[in-house]
């Protein structure tokens, strides 16, 4: 019998079903770290610097041992004419206005409240039209997905792609965001008998915390209010898509998971993943085999049923019954990946919050109760994540779903697996997000690389550095749980290189892996360039793509897309009012991005004066 089987056997639970989105029997991962990953001994990065700009050579054609000389693709990053050819001069002033702006501190610290002030005085229209000539129309795309066709059809004639996303969010105060969290955060068991539980301080609501835009400048934040917004979420979401499909033949659109159902099932789920990851480690600890690299971790068969028994999870007979006449544990041994497919689609969602206590060796619930209400709420989750992947192959659009903060990513993780094994079998249509920033990453990136790799599926992945550093590592400390976040941004960029390495390895292996290098770091893609040379990597076998936001680093997404590179910009749309939280946050990342390196500065002057000695006074792109 196999694990699928193992735990029913164990909580003597009823089965039943989990909405549409099945949670599968076959071997799956949960996304929990490990604590025994190897660091690899890589060339440092030099922070945010960035070295002189040389022209790169790719081959742009598949790995030919015959004497036939291939073709290469240079880039010259240097090269204005090129990365700014899309633009109007109107467009290159109107970006150094901003990026200026952004690198005044007072101006960037009030933001929210200058922008506030300049409604009042100016009036609604006034201070529409002048968001629009400054920064709204340099880190937007318009109001709605009509308004944004023009800008993506433009961008798409220079070679570059686009990846919409909505970005509204609710002006909340600080307060009332807190109560949200805590309100949706918070199961009914909770609420009854405060501390009367099992669960872990990382994976509950703190109110000090409650409000996660708290040093968050990348990444848009929705907080629960109730099952119909979560609804009206989803539908925006199905809108995004359909305005992707109709812009493009290749766009992606993206989506947070905490905008589909109440947040406290993405922390119960991910409690009870990081349990059993820990489990399994213990267990290997015992077999003296947790120093090895994860994937190499491998329980011998024989000894792991004389464990079980010795801590009274089953009777001898039993746990013999359990690996009698399947696949599963033929080989002798159990890894982490047959390991994770204890759940599966016969458990209910309650079941599945049942963990191991490794002080007793017992199987015991995550809460001493879980409501009929609670139920529902997760399954709709599962059933709007469903719709919306249904709703992307429809359409023709990839599904780019966001990382979040590591309370919920477990969790987050384990669902987007799930949906990739079941619409990425003849191509890759949901990609998960990985932050390098993170300790776990590498064993992330291994374990569902290699995942797909038995199953036979698409791997799809968006490499970022991370977007919520300050947060988590505040959070770490105060509430009293180390801290998951590399600890300083080389070890970020040598676990960036390392997974980027992993993907690429794999793709020239089996061309099933497919990666988005989401970077402004021109260091990283000329790292990925020559590792593409290396291994004659086409870029139009569309295996690698380049991602850059929306108005930032021109001067790397246009000439990577004009060279016949896939390369895409986040864009965000939405009405001028409600994308200001998005706006305020673009503006604190350039204060940081701009101070750093006056490079794409420099570059736009460069344009600039180039343009206006040749005569090009009202030049316009010709496309």
């Amino acid at each position: 019998m196999s694990y699928t089987k193992f735990v029913p056997a164990l909580v003597r639970a009823n089965t039943g079903n989990i909405g549409k989105l099945r949670i599968s029997p076959a071997r799956c991962r949960s996304t929990v770290v490990s604590a025994k990953s190897q660091e690899e001994k890589e060339p440092q990065m030099d922070g945010c610097t960035v070295v002189e700009a040389v022209p790169v050579e790719l081959i742009s054609q598949t790995k030919n041992l015959s004497s036939t000389p291939l073709s290469k693709i240079h880039i010259d990053f240097d090269n204005t004419q090129e990365a700014y050819r899309s633009k109007g001069n109107i467009e290159l002033l109107r970006s150094l206005l901003v990026f200026k702006l952004c690198t005044i501190d007072v101006l960037v610290e009030k933001n929210k409240e200058l922008m506030d002030l300049s409604k009042k005085l100016l009036g609604q229209w006034m201070f529409e039209k002048v968001m629009k000539m400054t920064f709204y129309g340099q880190f937007v795309a318009g109001e709605d997905h009509n308004s944004i066709k023009p800008l993506i059809q433009k961008n798409q004639a220079f070679g570059v792609g686009a990846v919409l996303d909505y970005s509204v969010e609710e002006d909340l105060t600080q307060e009332e965001a807190e109560m949200k969290e805590m309100d949706s955060c918070v199961s009914e068991a909770e609420k009854e008998s405060p501390g009367d539980d099992h669960r872990e301080k990382k994976y509950k609501a703190h109110r000090q915390f409650g409000d996660r835009r708290g040093g968050v400048i990348s990444a848009r934040t929705y907080f629960y209010a109730d099952e119909a917004k979560c609804d009206n979420q989803m539908e925006t979401f199905m809108n995004c898509i359909r305005a992707s499909g109709g812009a493009s033949s290749d766009g992606f659109s993206a989506i947070k998971m905490t905008a589909l159902g109440r947040p406290q099932f993405l922390l119960q789920f991910s409690e009870v993943l990081v349990k059993w990851r820990r489990f399994f480690n213990f267990l290997a600890a015992q077999q003296g085999i947790s120093e090895m690299m994860v994937l190499e971790q491998k329980l011998e068969l024989e000894q792991l049923k004389e464990s079980l028994t010795e801590m009274g999870i089953g009777a001898k007979d039993d746990i013999e019954n359990w690996f009698t006449g399947e696949k599963l544990g033929l080989s002798g041994t159990i890894d982490l990946l047959d390991w994770n497919s204890l759940i599966n689609d016969t458990t209910k969602i309650s079941n599945l919050l049942m963990v191991p206590n490794l002080e007793t060796g017992q199987l015991e619930p995550l809460l001493n109760k879980f409501t009929a209400e609670e139920e529902r709420q997760m399954k709709r989750m599962l059933q709007r994540m469903d719709i919306l992947a249904k709703h992307a192959m429809d359409n023709g659009v990839r599904l780019m779903v966001d990382a979040e903060q590591t309370y919920f990513q477990p969790a987050i993780s384990r669902l987007t697996l799930e949906m990739q094994r079941k619409f990425n079998r003849e191509k890759p249509v949901i990609f998960n997000t990985y932050q390098c920033y993170l300790k776990e990453a590498y064993d992330n990136v291994t374990l569902d690389v290699e995942l797909s790799r038995r199953e036979g599926w698409y791997f799809g992945a968006k490499l970022v550095r991370g977007a919520y550093m300050y947060q988590e590592r505040a959070r770490a400390q105060e509430i009293g749980y180390e801290d998951p976040i590399n600890p300083d941004y080389e070890a970020t960029n040598r676990m960036y290189h390392r997974c980027l390495d992993y993907v690429l390895e794999e793709i020239e292996h089996s061309r099933k892996a497919n990666v988005m290098v989401a970077t402004h770091n021109e260091d990283t893609v000329k790292f990925t360039l020559e590792k593409m040379n290396e291994m004659g990597l086409s870029p139009t076998e569309n295996k690698v793509y380049f991602g850059q936001l929306l108005g930032m680093c021109d001067q790397i997404s246009f000439p990577l897309g004009q060279a016949g590179f896939p390369v895409y910009k986040y864009v965000p749309y939405g009405p001028v009012n409600e994308v200001i939280p998005y706006l305020s946050r673009r503006a604190q990342e350039n204060r940081g991005f701009m101070k750093g390196s006056q490079r794409e500065r420099s570059l736009l002057w460069k344009e600039l004066k180039r343009r206006l000695l040749g005569g090009q006074i009202l030049y316009k792109p010709v496309y």
